[in-house]
């Protein structure tokens, strides 16, 4: 178990943040200090051999004008992977991938040890160790953008659970006979509190309110989206009211759940619904509150993300520091 404070350690690291529609890698520091940053377009439709070619140019990029050594490489990825063989295993945002040895390729190319883990877990970690999680020893973060993607630090290690896919909270069950969710369940968080649950949901809102703002601000049903909830939100649209109140009851729902469970010290909330602000996280603290058991819910926090846009590169910088930090003490 690691007890070497992360800013302690004498390091520099390459850290790779690959998504579904663009690539970023960053020269970070032991205190998350980003000093490089280099972005450029995934193209998954091109598959991974030329994805890596291009994860390989930024790289080498990065490694060529960085003023400090770098000693290792971190990789946060969409999962399903096997972080201890190095594989990528055919997420739903890298079609094609599968079994892939990105660690393998990277660690052989660059000649640097590569560490790999979902993006999830990475962006926790971030957040534990550089962001909003500081200070804690019990913490839980929820990304809710597209989709609602977790991680879990319990007593100040990331929790992975036997095969390494512990913290799937966007999967908790709210309605036991709900909607389906694209995980083959049904009734999941994911389905009605992530933005494309909002999404879906704001539809069906606006065919049966057609006069409603919500309804006016998108006429084509499929450009209405999570932020077009939020724009009717703000001019009082009472449509885009209700389904936001139901929203927050969901997402409570899942929270006060989470809260039961894990017992944490802090909520971390980011992604996109983190754009409602003063819509969010009062009303969501509240209605935890009173869904959440008293004596577990007492003095949790509930607050926003503080890394935003960098939280992909800092995650990948934490994983590869994390394993670092276990070689050295």
């Amino acid at each position: 178990m690691p007890t070497l404070p992360l800013e302690a350690i004498p390091s520099h690291v390459l850290a790779i943040d690959i998504g579904g529609t663009k690539l970023a890698a960053g020269i970070v520091d032991a205190a998350g200090t980003l000093l490089d940053v280099a972005r450029t377009p995934t193209h998954v439709e091109e598959g991974p051999d030329r994805v890596l070619g291009r994860i390989l140019g930024l790289s080498r990029t990065l490694l060529g004008r960085s003023p400090v050594p770098v000693q290792s490489v971190g990789v946060g990825c969409g999962g399903p992977l096997d972080t201890e063989r190095g594989l990528v295993q055919n997420p739903p945002n890298l079609p094609g991938w599968i079994d892939y040895p990105l660690a393998g390729r990277l660690r052989e190319a660059l000649g640097l040890p590569v560490a790999l883990d979902n993006d999830a877990n990475a962006a926790a970690l971030a957040e534990f160790h550089f962001g909003a999680g500081r200070g804690t020893r019990h913490m839980v973060y929820l990304t809710v953008s597209t989709g609602i993607g977790s991680g879990l630090i319990l007593n100040g290690e990331l929790y992975r659970g036997k095969r390494g896919n512990a913290g799937e909270l966007g999967h908790l069950q709210v309605r036991y006979d709900g909607d389906p969710c694209n995980c083959g369940g049904r009734g999941c968080l994911e389905a009605y509190a992530s933005g494309t649950g909002i999404a879906r949901r704001a539809r069906e809102r606006a065919a049966r309110h057609p006069e409603s703002l919500l309804a006016r601000l998108a006429p084509d049903p499929r450009d209405l989206t999570a932020e077009t909830v939020l724009t009717a939100l703000r001019a009082g649209d009472p449509v885009a009211r209700e389904l936001w109140d139901e929203t927050l009851d969901i997402l409570a729902a899942g929270v006060a759940s989470i809260v039961n469970a894990f017992d944490p010290e802090r909520v971390v909330i980011g992604g996109g619904i983190t754009n409602f602000g003063e819509f969010l996280f009062p009303p969501l603290r509240e209605r935890v509150e009173g869904r959440a058991m008293p004596a577990l819910v007492s003095g949790v926090d509930i607050c926003p993300a503080e890394l935003a846009e960098h939280v992909g590169v800092l995650g990948a910088a934490a994983v590869a520091l994390r394993e670092r930090q276990e070689v050295l003490v």
